[in-house]
C-alpha cells in the first residue's frame, strides 16, 4: 500500500484558545439559587358526584418540597392500596407494619438518655463469667401419647394439654454435667432455637415445655458468680416466648376487613383471641413450681391488654407477692428486681460451700438493682436523690444500696454532691461491699459531669488514698481506669504524670499488666483524648514508660494506632519538635514492624494511612537538608509498606520543587546539588516498589520534576527507565482484589508520557526524537490483545504529538528548559524526520483498518475510521491533495456499513462548515462538499 505523506497544519494556539473561550452572559439571580428547594403548589379538586351533587374546588400551596417517593414509603400510594385490596397476603405485611409502629410507640415512653436493657445485657455477659463446670437439668417428659382426636371438644383439648404438662413435669430427668461456660451458652441458644422451631411447626405445648424447663434453671445458684449471666441467657428465651404468644393472639384479631388499631382496647379484640389468651394464662397457672410459674406468666404479662384495661396493673401486685415465696435472696432480687435485706444462714452456708466471700457475692446484685434504680430515677427530680441519700444513711450507709443510687441518678446530681457521697462511702462497712467499687461508681459520674471547682482537688486526693492502697491489681486498675478520666479533665500534666507513675508501680510487679490490657488501653485513650498538644503529651515523663507495659504485639499496635489517629485528627500545624518526632517515629516503627506475610491488605492500608499522615505533618521549614534527612530515615524505617514509600517519593519531589522555588538565584550550586540529591533519592527508591503502574507513574512524575529543575540527564534516566519497564506490564493486574485487564491503564500512562515528551529536548549524542522512537518501538513489540484497538489509539496520540512538535512554537514549555522548537528552530531536516515518522505511524493505522475489514469487525473499523478522520482534521494540513483525499475516504469508510452514529456525523460536518469561515481555512468549504451524509432506509 502506497504511503500517504503527512503535512501538519500550522497552529495559532492563542487564537484557538480565544475562539474556544466561553462568552460571559450576565444573569439576574433574584431569589434563584441552584441549591434552593423548589416550591411546589398543589391543587386539590373534589370530583363532581354523578348523582348531581354540587362540586367544590379547593387549592392549597406549600413552601415545602413534595417528595414524590414519600407517599410510597408510608404505604399510601394508589398502587399499594390497590394491591392491598386485591391480595389478602398483604394483610400480613400490614400487620407487621402495625406491630413495628406499636413497638416504636411503646419504646417512646423513655428517651435516648435511658440506657436500654440491650446495652446492659452485653456488659453483664462480659463481666460475670466463670471457669467452673456448669450443669443443666432437663426434664424430658415420659413420651406418653395423649393427643386428643380431631373431634374433641375445646375442654377436652385443654385437659389433654394439661395432662401433657403434668407428664412433662413428672417425666424423666436428664442432667448435663461438666459443661464449660461456652457449652452452657451454646445449649441455651439451642433451646432458644428449639422454641422457635416448635412454635413454627405449631407445637405450642412443646414450646411451653421448653420455656418451663429453662425457667427452672433460674433456681440453681450452684455457681453463684455466673448467675447474672445465666439470668440474661434464660430471660432471652422468655422474651422470645412472650413475643411469640403476643403476636399469635394479635394475629387472631386481624381479618380480611380490618387490622387491630395500634392503641386498641379489649372491646376491639374478638372472642376467639380472648379465649386463646385465657387458655394461655390457664396453662401457666397450672405450673406447679413457683419460679417457672412466676417467670412464664411475667413473660406474657403484656397479653393482659387483650382481656382487660386494668389487667396488667392488677397482675403486678400479685406477681410481686409471689416473689416473697422465693427463699434465695439472689434469685429473689433478680425475680423482683430489688434487694432482700435479710441474708439467712442458708445463704452463708452456700457461700462457704462454694468458697465465695461476701465482698464477691454482694456485687452480683448490682445489675438487677441498677436496673430497678434506673427505672425509678429516670427523669426524677433532685429531691428524690436527697430522699434516697437520707434512706441510705438511716440504713447505716448500706454500700450496695449506695452504689446503685450513684449508678442510677443523673451524673450532674451526683457530681454536685461528690463530697457528701465521699463522706457516706467512708462510713460504709468495708466487709460487705468493697469501697473501691463505690469510688469507681463515683468516678464514672465525675467523668460525665463536673463537681464544684473548689472540691476537685480534695475529691481526687480522697479517692486516690483508697485506690492506691488496693493490693489486688485487678481491683486497682478497674478503679484507676475510671479516675484517670477525672484527672485529665481537671488537672495538668503534673497530676496526670503522678497517676501514670502510680499505675506503672502497681501493674509492673509479676507482670500484672498482662491481665489488664483493656483497662490500660482505656487509660491511654483517655489521656490522648484530653492532651491534643503532643509536645505537652510527650513531655509527660511517664507516658512512654507507660507504653512499654504493652508487651503483647497486637495490643501494642492497637495502642499506637490510637495515638496516630488522634495526632492526625488534632495536629493542625506541621511540626519539627524533636520530642514529637522521636516519639512518633517510635510509634510508627512499632506499627510498621508488625506487618508480615499474614497481614491483611486492609490492615496494611490503615497502617500506611496513619504513617503517611505523620510524614505529611513533618516540616523543617527552609531547612531542606534536614527535611531530606528525615525522609531518608523514614525510608529505612518503613520499607515494608509500599504506600509509605510512594508518599515519601512524592514528598521528596515536592521538596525539590519547593527548594528551586524558594532558592532561585541564591546559592545556585548548592541548590542544584540538593535537587540532584532529591532526584537520586527517587531514582533509588522507585525500583523497590511492587506495583508496576506505581513505578511507571512515579518514573514519569519524577522525570517531570527533574526536567522542571533543569536536571536534563536525570530526567532522561527516569524516562528511559519507564520505557524499559513497559514490556513488563502484565496482561492482567490486581485492582482492589480483582484481576482486571491492564491495557486501558497502559493506554492512559502512554498518552501522559507522550504529552511529556513534547517538551523534552533531544539528547545531543542521540538521534532526532530518540525517546519518541524508543517508546514507539516498545509499543510496536508489546503483545496486545487480539481484539484490542488500544495500540492504534496510542499511534493516534503519537500522531498528535508529532504534529505539535512540527510547530514553530510549542503549546507549553518548562521554565529555563529549551525544548526542540528552540533547539531546531524549524529546521527542515528535523521537520522531514518528523514527517517521516508520521507517515510510518499513519501506515500502521491504515493497515489496522484493513485488517478489521478482513475480520468483519465493521463497528470497530467505523469507530476508528472516524477517530482517524478527526485527527487529520485537527492536526493535518488538508490543503495537501493526498491527505485531503485520505480524509474523504475515511469519511466514507465510517458510514459504509451503517455502524456510525448519524448525529455524530451531522455535528462533525457542521463543525467543518463553521471552521471553513475562519481565516486561512477556506479550503474546508470544498472538503465539506465532498463529505456526504448517507441516509438509512
Amino acid at each position: 500500500m502506497a504511503a500517504f505523506p503527512w503535512h501538519s497544519r500550522n497552529r495559532n494556539y492563542k487564537a484557538e484558545f480565544a475562539s474556544c473561550r466561553l462568552e460571559a452572559v450576565p444573569l439576574e439571580f433574584g431569589d434563584y439559587h441552584p441549591l434552593k428547594p423548589i416550591t411546589v403548589t398543589e391543587s386539590k379538586t373534589k370530583k363532581v358526584s354523578r348523582k348531581g351533587s354540587t362540586s367544590s374546588t379547593s387549592s392549597s400551596s406549600s413552601s415545602s418540597v413534595v417528595d414524590p417517593l414519600s407517599s410510597v414509603l408510608d404505604g399510601t400510594d394508589p398502587l399499594s392500596m390497590f394491591a392491598a385490596s386485591a391480595d389478602p397476603a398483604t394483610l400480613a405485611a400490614a400487620m407487621d407494619s402495625s406491630r413495628k409502629k406499636r413497638d416504636r410507640d411503646d419504646n417512646s415512653i423513655v428517651g435516648s438518655d435511658f440506657e436500654p436493657w440491650a446495652s446492659k445485657r452485653g456488659e453483664i455477659l462480659a463481666r460475670y463469667t466463670t471457669t467452673e463446670k456448669l450443669s443443666i437439668n432437663l426434664f424430658m417428659g415420659s413420651e406418653k401419647g395423649k393427643a386428643g382426636t380431631a373431634t374433641s371438644a375445646m375442654s377436652e383439648k385443654v385437659r389433654t394439654r394439661l395432662e401433657e404438662l403434668d407428664d412433662f413435669e413428672e417425666g424423666s430427668q436428664k442432667e448435663l454435667l461438666n459443661l464449660t461456660q461456652q457449652d452452657y451458652v451454646n445449649r441455651i441458644e439451642e433451646l432458644n432455637q428449639s422454641l422457635k422451631d416448635a412454635w413454627a411447626s405449631d407445637q405450642k405445648v412443646k414450646a411451653l415445655k421448653i420455656v418451663i424447663q429453662c425457667s427452672k434453671l433460674l433456681s440453681d445458684t450452684s455457681v453463684i458468680q455466673f448467675y447474672p449471666s445465666k439470668f440474661v441467657l434464660i430471660t432471652d428465651i422468655l422474651d422470645t416466648f412472650g413475643k411469640l404468644v403476643y403476636e399469635r393472639i394479635f394475629s387472631m384479631c386481624v381479618d380480611n376487613r380490618s387490622v387491630l388499631p395500634d392503641h386498641f382496647s379489649p372491646e376491639n379484640v374478638n372472642d376467639t383471641a380472648k379465649e386463646t389468651c385465657l387458655n394461655w394464662f390457664f396453662k401457666i397457672a397450672s405450673i406447679r413450681e413457683l419460679i417457672p410459674r412466676f417467670y412464664v406468666e411475667a413473660s406474657i404479662l403484656k397479653c393482659n391488654k387483650f382481656l382487660s384495661k386494668t389487667g396488667i396493673s392488677e397482675c403486678l401486685p400479685r406477681l410481686t407477692c409471689m416473689v416473697r415465696g422465693i427463699g434465695d435472696p439472689l434469685v429473689s432480687v433478680y425475680a423482683r428486681a430489688y434487694l432482700c435485706r435479710i441474708h439467712g444462714d442458708t445463704v452463708q452456708n452456700q457461700l462457704v460451700l462454694q468458697g465465695v466471700e461476701l465482698p464477691s457475692y454482694l456485687p452480683l446484685y448490682s445489675p438487677a438493682m441498677d436496673w430497678v434504680f434506673q427505672c425509678v430515677s429516670y427523669h426524677a427530680p433532685e429531691a428524690l436523690l436527697t430522699e434516697m441519700m437520707e434512706r441510705c444513711k438511716k440504713l447505716g450507709n448500706n454500700a450496695l444500696l449506695l452504689n446503685s443510687v450513684m449508678s442510677a441518678f443523673r451524673a450532674e446530681f451526683i457530681a454536685t454532691r461528690s463530697m457528701d457521697f465521699i463522706g457516706m462511702i467512708k462510713e460504709c462497712d468495708e466487709s460487705g461491699f468493697p469501697k473501691h467499687l463505690l469510688f469507681r461508681s463515683l468516678g464514672l459520674n465525675l467523668a460525665l459531669a463536673d463537681p464544684p471547682e473548689s472540691d476537685r482537688l480534695q475529691i481526687l486526693n480522697e479517692a486516690w488514698k483508697v485506690i492506691t492502697k488496693l493490693k489486688n491489681p485487678q481491683d486497682y486498675i478497674n478503679c484507676a481506669e475510671v479516675w484517670v478520666e477525672y484527672t485529665c479533665r481537671h488537672f495538668t500534666k503534673r497530676e496526670v504524670n503522678t497517676v501514670l507513675a502510680d499505675v506503672i508501680k502497681h501493674m509492673t510487679p509479676d507482670r500484672a499488666f498482662e491481665d489488664s490490657y483493656p483497662q490500660l488501653q482505656s487509660i491511654i485513650k483517655k489521656v490522648i483524648a484530653h492532651f491534643h498538644d503532643f509536645s505537652v503529651l510527650f513531655s509527660v515523663e511517664k507516658f512512654l514508660p507507660f507504653l512499654d507495659m504493652f508487651q503483647k504485639e497486637s495490643v501494642r499496635v492497637e495502642v499506637c494506632k490510637c495515638i496516630m489517629e488522634v495526632f492526625i485528627k488534632h495536629q493542625q500545624e506541621p511540626t519539627k519538635d524533636p520530642v514529637i518526632l522521636n516519639a512518633l517515629l517510635h510509634v510508627c516503627k512499632t506499627m510498621h514492624d508488625s506487618v508480615n506475610a499474614l497481614t491483611l491488605e486492609d490492615e496494611k492500608r490503615m497502617l500506611a494511612y496513619l504513617i503517611n499522615g505523620f510524614i505529611k505533618m513533618v516540616s523543617f521549614g527552609r531547612d531542606f537538608e534536614q527535611q531530606l534527612s528525615f525522609y531518608v530515615e523514614a525510608r529505612s524505617m518503613f520499607c515494608n509498606l509500599e504506600p509509605v514509600l510512594v508518599q515519601l517519593i512524592h514528598s521528596v519531589n515536592r521538596l525539590a520543587m519547593e527548594t528551586r522555588k524558594v532558592m532561585k538565584g541564591n546559592h545556585s550550586r548548592k541548590t542544584a546539588a540538593f535537587v540532584r540529591a532529591c532526584v537520586a533519592y527517587c531514582f533509588i527508591t522507585i525500583p523497590s516498589l511492587v506495583g508496576i503502574f506505581t513505578r511507571l507513574n512515579l518514573y514519569l512524575h519524577s522525570g517531570q520534576v527533574a526536567l522542571a529543575n533543569q536536571c536534563l540527564s536525570q530526567a532522561d534516566a527516569f524516562f528511559k527507565a519507564a520505557i524499559s519497564l513497559v514490556p513488563e506490564v502484565p496482561k492482567m493486574i490486581n485492582i482492589d482484589g480483582k484481576m482486571r485487564p491492564s491495557e486501558s491503564f497502559l493506554l492512559e500512562f502512554l498518552c501522559n508520557f507522550f504529552s511529556t515528551l513534547l517538551i523534552v529536548p533531544d539528547h545531543p549524542e542521540h538521534g532526532v526524537l530518540f525517546l519518541v522512537r524508543e517508546l514507539l518501538n516498545v509499543v510496536q513489540d508489546y503483545t496486545w490483545e487480539e481484539n484490542s484497538d488500544e495500540k492504534i489509539r496510542i499511534y493516534t496520540c503519537v500522531l498528535h504529538l508529532l504534529s505539535a512538535m512540527s510547530q514553530e512554537t510549542y503549546l507549553y514549555h518548562v521554565d529555563k528548559v529549551d525544548s526542540n522548537d528552540s533547539l531546531y528552530g524549524g529546521d527542515s531536516k528535523f521537520l522531514a524526520e518528523n514527517n517521516k515518522l508520521c507517515e510510518t505511524v499513519m501506515a500502521q493505522i491504515l493497515e489496522h483498518l484493513k485488517t478489521l475489514a478482513k475480520d468483519e469487525a465493521l463497528k470497530r473499523q467505523s469507530s476508528l475510521g472516524l477517530s482517524f478522520f478527526n485527527s487529520i482534521l485537527a492536526h493535518g494540513d488538508l490543503r495537501n491533495n493526498r491527505l485531503n483525499q485520505l480524509s474523504v475516504n475515511l469519511w466514507h469508510l465510517a458510514q459504509r456499513h451503517g455502524c456510525v452514529d448519524t448525529r455524530t456525523m451531522v455535528k462533525t460536518l457542521e463543525y467543518i462548515k463553521k471552521q471553513s469561515k475562519q481565516p486561512d481555512m477556506g479550503h474546508l468549504t470544498e472538503l465539506a462538499l465532498r463529505l456526504p451524509l448517507q441516509t438509512r432506509t
